[in-house]
C-alpha cells in the first residue's frame, strides 16, 4: 500500500453552525453542504467533515467527542499576518509564534482553540 495524503478528516462538534462560522471567518475555509444536508469545511484539496455530537454518521470513531482534536494547518501567510488576523477576529493565541517540526521540516506555529476547544495550530514553512 502506498498512502499519498489525507483526503478528509472528521471533527465531531457540539454546534454545526457555530463551527462552520468559526472555520469560515477565522481560517477562510469554504462551508460545503453535501448529501443529506451534511456539512464540511473545504480548503485546498482537502476537507474536514463535520459530525454533530449525537448525530454522527456510521461508521464513526469509537468515541467521537467535541474538543478532542489537535490539528496543524499550513498557511502561506506570514506569522505577522496570522497574528493580526487572529487579533482582528478576537481569537486569543495560546502559544506562539514558536519553532516546531512539521512533516517537511522546520515550521513556525501559533496555537489557539476553536469553539469546541480543539487545539488548532497554524504554521508556515517560510521565515517571517
Amino acid at each position: 500500500m502506498n498512502i499519498l495524503r489525507f483526503d478528509h478528516i472528521v471533527l465531531t462538534v457540539a454546534d454545526l453552525e457555530l463551527s462552520c462560522s468559526f472555520y469560515e471567518r477565522v481560517l477562510g475555509m469554504r462551508v460545503v453542504t453535501f448529501a443529506g444536508g451534511r456539512k464540511a469545511l473545504a480548503f485546498g484539496n482537502q476537507k474536514i467533515n463535520l459530525h454533530q455530537k449525537g448525530k454522527e454518521f456510521a461508521p464513526m470513531a469509537h468515541a467521537p467527542t467535541p474538543g478532542s482534536a489537535d490539528l496543524c494547518l499550513i498557511t502561506a501567510s506570514s506569522m505577522g499576518e496570522v497574528l493580526a488576523h487572529l487579533a482582528a477576529c478576537g481569537v486569543p493565541v495560546l502559544t506562539g509564534p514558536v519553532a516546531r517540526t512539521g512533516a517537511l521540516g522546520p515550521i513556525t506555529s501559533v496555537y489557539f482553540r476553536d469553539p469546541d476547544q480543539n487545539l488548532i495550530e497554524v504554521a508556515n514553512y517560510a521565515a517571517d
